[in-house]
């Protein structure tokens, strides 16, 4: 996607993650007027600092932790959180408009932080950088975006069934193991309370995020070095690599086989999440994210369900892929202005120990910081440190896919083959690559 600066072009925002981000937009605002896209006014004049924050749960979390910061140096930093139904990229744009931008403020992916080309600081310099692999970089190699949060895709499981399956998850290092402890679950259905062995939903209209973008980007990264772009290269050129992807689409067949047939082609992320907290799903193809809502709207399930452990497996779709994937689902940018220092210096105090028992503790974020020595409470928290201790994480270079690819072609083609429409992985394959061309091509 070419550079731009926002004054030339306002345009519209492709919003990456979606579930998975829980950040890209908002209904609710708390420490401003609006939140809609002419908003242009804050009641946060009188600080030294404000913040722009994507996922408005972690607000007073924030906000406890700037008090904190304010009695340490002195220094207001207001914290302005946006949630539900607004866009926020747009919002900013008012705000540019009204020349009334935020010292900081949050950006999904490139897309969003090529609106602001050339008004964002440079923070490579910043203490914080040697102590993450999640920094956002841009394309000249600066570090524009302080990262927050880990996220991680994987094949996520419930620990005490597959224990009482006899099922070891170690075991799964390929397709042919990974096929085995399906056989083995679906063999002891009734036995362990289950509804079927994985929640998969290939559902074309609301879930093709989860198809299209986020299982998808195993074929791209599953087993690879963080910065090994081979396959995301590829598809940038309109081409994937047909051996590869034959392998991946064999898996999404054996997704297909195992999954619930009333979530496979018409069910919901909430009945997917719901029935895998419920105890229902032995698997279910969502990633990290899920955590927040076992622990709050299925609270009540998860519970009378156990709460039992969660770890996650890799989408072992070739033998020794042994990595899940991690990325920061969003940062926090810092506008360059006479603030930039200050705005700087509170993005430090955060990456510090300090900074991180708030954001960790309290805002329930897994930290993306090495030094980090305080672990989440959020039921995946424990399984994306050890992989991240253990040096098995992949990137996330799905969030460089041509603009809409998952809703305009791949999300469709999954339902296809949920659906029997498309027979096999063969024709999966030959199927996505021919409309995967034609995309990358207009």
């Amino acid at each position: 996607m070419k550079k731009r600066v926002l004054a030339v072009a306002l345009s519209a925002v492709m919003v990456l993650g979606l579930a998975a981000c829980g950040g890209g937009t908002g209904a609710a605002t708390t420490g401003s007027t609006g939140g809609d896209a002419g908003a242009a006014q804050s009641t946060n004049s009188d600080a030294d600092v404000r913040l722009v924050n994507g996922k408005i749960e972690v607000d007073q979390a924030l906000k406890d932790a700037a008090e904190a910061y304010e009695k340490e140096t002195g220094v207001k930093v207001a914290i302005e959180s946006m949630g539900g139904g607004v866009n926020i990229q747009d919002t900013l744009k008012g705000y540019y408009q009204a020349d009334n931008m935020p010292d900081i403020f949050v950006c999904g992916g490139d897309a969003d932080f090529n609106n602001w080309t050339g008004l964002l600081a440079d923070m490579s310099d910043q203490p914080w950088v040697a102590d993450t692999d999640a920094a956002y970089v841009d394309a000249d190699g600066k570090v524009i975006g302080f990262p927050y949060t880990t996220e991680a895709i994987g094949l996520a499981y419930n620990a005490d069934l597959l224990e009482k399956a006899g099922v070891d998850p170690a075991s799964i290092t390929g397709p042919d193991s990974l096929k085995a402890a399906f056989e083995a679950l679906d063999a002891k259905k009734d036995e362990l309370g289950l509804t079927a062995v994985v929640g998969w939903c290939c559902e074309a209209k609301d879930m093709y995020w989860s198809t299209g973008s986020h299982n998808f980007a195993n074929y791209l990264d599953a087993g690879l070095a963080r910065d090994d772009t081979t396959y995301s290269d590829l598809l940038a050129k309109g081409e994937i690599d047909k051996d590869r992807f034959k392998a991946y689409a064999e898996m999404v067949g054996l997704l297909n086989q195992y999954s619930d047939p009333a979530l496979l082609t018409s069910g919901t992320y909430d009945q997917q999440v719901l029935g895998f907290a419920s105890g229902k799903y032995a698997f279910v193809t969502q990633g990290s994210w899920i955590g927040a809502t076992m622990t709050s709207d299925d609270a009540a399930e998860y519970e009378a369900a156990g709460n039992f452990k969660v770890a996650m497996a890799p989408y072992a779709f070739q033998e020794g892929i042994d990595t899940i994937l991690t990325n920061s689902p969003s940062w926090w940018a810092v506008f360059q202005n006479d603030n930039t220092q200050k705005a700087e210096d509170f993005l430090t105090w955060l990456a510090g120990d300090e900074g991180q028992k708030f954001l960790v503790e309290e805002a329930g974020f897994i930290s993306p910081y090495k030094s980090c020595q305080y672990v989440a409470s959020d039921p995946f928290a424990q399984t994306i440190t050890d992989y991240t201790a253990a040096g098995k994480t992949s990137s996330w270079h799905w969030l460089k896919n041509k603009a809409s690819l998952d809703q305009n072609v791949l999300g469709q083609l999954y339902l296809d083959y949920a659906l029997g429409n498309i027979a096999d992985a063969d024709q999966f394959t030959e199927v996505v690559a021919q409309q995967i061309a034609t995309y990358y091509a207009e």
